[in-house]
């Protein structure tokens, strides 16, 4: 999707460079000793005998699933394949070998147990969650094929002001404002380019132009925070949450979150100003590109600001968020605004990222190992607060390594298990959402490394910015960001606001 955003040359760039030490010889080394541990461990969890899992009427339904289960995990984690590679290989794996729609001699239901119902596997790709992102990504394409973002950061900007330090406060809020609707990486490429003719302004000698380059990946991984579609693990926590029976619409989301976001990007600011100071005092803007002023951007216009007043009025109107995501789409088919062409630019590799994710959840729990798991280990002698901390930090420090998507997708369905296991005894900490839209912040948090979040690597692709001032900046934010979303995810909860 991001053709249509100012800035695509710097995902164009990041994605060949990505391509090309995919096949440096070293790498295909590695990812062949990768592949061939993910393929022993996978095997062998799949021959096992039933009894060797310790689970008392374990299926070989539901030992497959659990070896699929390995399977993803270890190649999402050492990224064997991309992610969304292992998602597709996640449903096909499941379609043909544990579901009612499976290769017969291995899927005989006397033989190995209750199948799954393939519609059910297939359907994970068409999940509420699903159309919530097609949604976003339809707005997003929109504005940009109308130059609606390029104008908006025009009237957002200017109030700021030409003072360096207001002009970075600037950027910051702007990109945490936009990150909250389109992907974070759109959002840095945007920006990203909006600031090269800054960049020049800037004298080579001084930090001004890294505080400028590092604000853009600090404000877009904050402020997908904002908004269920900000970012994929929001998106997937409230899916979790839905079926655990915890409802909590966009509105009611973005109620405790945007407060969350104002206040980690205003600290971003205050650190961003120590660490990196500038020596110029003073920057002027100039903001390439212009809006189309015809029908159809007045008609984007309409669309975007309906879609998130509906979103935000969800208890009022009675549509609930998924719904309204529809509707940007099929009025922009309709009026010809998005045609067949700009559905190649939605960012299907995220969607079928996620969908893996459900895919697994879904087997999960329709194949009752969950339950069998939850019946063999008793999670209430658990304390919840080392719960909290332990899902926080292995989210956190996964996500600084792997996709924070595929992270969310491995963890939101076994910690789903565990809270639902855990039942009244999570009360002192906030209850299941804080667990599970603790993952959420905890994956967003992660920004160490340039290989952390796109954002990061669109910004250090510039060469303004090392690693050792990612490094700084992201563990700084990164632990901030933690202990205040779950200090205000543990008052709210306890004041059972969600």
């Amino acid at each position: 999707m991001f053709k249509s955003f100012h800035g695509f040359h710097l995902v164009e760039a990041y994605h060949r460079a990505r391509h090309e030490k995919r096949f440096d010889p070293y790498k295909v080394i590695k990812k062949s000793i990768q592949a061939f541990i993910v393929l022993a461990v996978t095997l062998t969890l799949w021959n096992l005998p039933t009894t060797a899992f310790g689970i008392d009427g374990l299926t070989v339904v539901q030992q497959r699933i659990i070896a699929i289960f390995a399977f993803a995990t270890l190649m999402w984690i050492m990224e064997v394949v991309s992610s969304w590679a292992t998602s597709v290989a996640i449903i096909g794996l499941m379609l043909l070998f544990t579901s009612d729609s499976g290769i017969s001699f291995m899927c005989d239901p006397e033989e190995v147990g209750t199948l799954l119902p393939y519609k059910g596997i297939m359907a994970t790709f068409a999940d509420p969650v699903i159309m919530l992102f097609i949604g976003g990504f339809v707005l997003a394409i929109a504005a940009a094929k109308t130059g609606l973002d390029a104008h908006l950061a025009k009237i957002l900007l200017k109030p700021f002001g030409t003072k360096s330090e207001n002009v970075l406060l600037g950027f910051l809020l702007i990109t945490g404002l936009f990150s909250m609707f389109v992907s974070n990486t759109a959002t840095a490429a945007m920006m990203l380019a909006f600031l090269t003719p800054v960049f020049k302004q800037l004298p080579p000698e001084g930090k001004g132009r890294i505080a400028m380059a590092l604000s853009i990946p600090v404000a877009a991984n904050i402020g997908g925070m904002g908004t269920p579609i900000g970012t994929p693990p929001n998106a997937i926590a409230m899916k979790y949450l839905t079926e655990l029976g915890i409802n909590i619409s966009f509105s009611q989301w973005m109620l405790f979150m945007i407060p969350l976001v104002a206040v980690l990007l205003f600290i971003g600011w205050m650190l961003l100003r120590k660490l990196f100071p500038f020596t110029q005092k003073t920057i002027e803007l100039k903001i390439e590109g212009e809006i189309k002023r015809d029908s159809r951007t007045y008609i984007v216009i309409a669309t975007f600001t309906v879609t998130v007043l509906l979103w935000i009025l969800e208890d009022v109107t009675g549509i609930n968020s998924y719904t309204v995501a529809i509707i940007p789409f099929m009025i922009f088919a309709l009026t010809g605004i998005i045609t067949k062409y700009d559905l190649e630019e939605i960012n299907w590799s995220v969607i079928w990222m996620v969908a893996g994710g459900f895919a697994l959840g879904y087997g999960l729990n329709n194949s009752g190992l969950a339950k069998l798991a939850m019946e063999s280990i008793n999670f209430g002698a658990f304390p919840p607060i080392i719960i909290l901390i332990i899902s926080g930090l292995i989210c956190y420090l996964l996500s600084n390594f792997i996709s924070n998507s595929a992270t969310a997708a491995l963890l939101m369905p076994i910690l789903a298990m565990v809270c639902t296991a855990m039942g009244d005894t999570l009360a002192p900490i906030g209850g299941t959402s804080t667990v599970l839209i603790g993952i959420a912040i905890a994956a967003s948090s992660a920004m160490i490394l340039p290989v952390s979040t796109p954002p990061n690597a669109l910004a250090y692709s510039t060469n303004l910015v090392k690693q050792k001032d990612m490094v700084k900046i992201g563990i700084i934010m990164g632990v901030i960001s933690i202990a205040i979303g779950y200090a205000m995810l543990y008052a709210i909860g306890s004041l059972g606001l969600i």
